[in-house]
C-alpha cells in the first residue's frame, strides 16, 4: 500500500497554521517537498511519530533513489513538510545538515540522532540495511552495503 499524496487544499491549511504559530514568515512560500518518511502507510506514522515525539532528528536515503525520482537532494536550510501514513501534514523539518556517502560510513552519533530503535548503531546498520535491499529493487537497483547514501539532519519548526 502506498503512502497518499496530501492535497493542495490540505497542505495549503497546514501551512496557514504554521504561518499563524509565527515560526516562519508570514510571506514564506509553501515548502515544494512534502512528503512521508518510509515506504508504508505503517512506516510513515510511526516515523512521525518519532518526529513529532521528539527523539528522530535524521534520516537517510539512497542517493540513487533520488537520481530516479529527479529529486534534488536536500540543502541546509530547506523547509519539508513531513506527512503521516495517511498523507496529512504533519511537522515541517528544516535541514541542518547533509551529507553523502557510503552506507557504511554511517557512526554512533548518526544513529543516535535518527531516533529509531535501540538507537544504536548495530540496531541502524541492520534495520536500513534490510529496508535499501527491500526497497532498491523497486527502483531497479541493487543493494550494496557501500552504497552512496544521503545523510540527513533536521531540527522540528512545527508539528501537530
Amino acid at each position: 500500500m502506498t503512502i497518499p499524496t496530501p492535497s493542495q487544499e490540505d497542505v495549503q491549511a497546514f501551512w496557514r497554521k504554521v504561518i499563524a504559530a509565527g515560526v516562519v514568515p508570514v510571506d514564506a512560500a509553501v515548502p515544494t517537498v512534502v512528503e512521508a518518511f518510509g515506504d508504508s502507510p505503517a512506516m510513515a506514522d510511526g516515523l512521525i511519530a518519532l518526529v513529532i515525539d521528539g527523539p528522530k532528528r535524521a534520516t537517510a536515503g539512497a542517493l540513487a533513489d533520488y537520481e530516479q525520482a529527479r529529486e534534488p537532494l536536500p540543502f541546509v536550510g530547506r523547509l519539508t513538510i513531513a506527512t503521516d501514513g495517511a498523507g496529512r501534514p504533519r511537522a515541517v523539518l528544516r535541514t541542518t545538515e547533509v551529507r553523502v556517502g557510503p552506507l557504511s560510513s554511517v557512526d554512533e552519533r548518526f544513529a543516535w540522532d535518527e531516533g529509531e530503535g535501540d538507537r544504536s548503531l548495530e540496531w541502524w546498520v541492520a534495520a536500513h540495511e534490510a529496508f535499501f535491499a527491500r526497497f532498491l529493487p523497486t527502483i531497479g537497483v541493487a543493494f550494496d552495503r557501500d552504497l552512496a547514501t544521503v545523510f540527513e539532519r533536521f531540527e522540528v519548526l512545527f508539528a501537530e
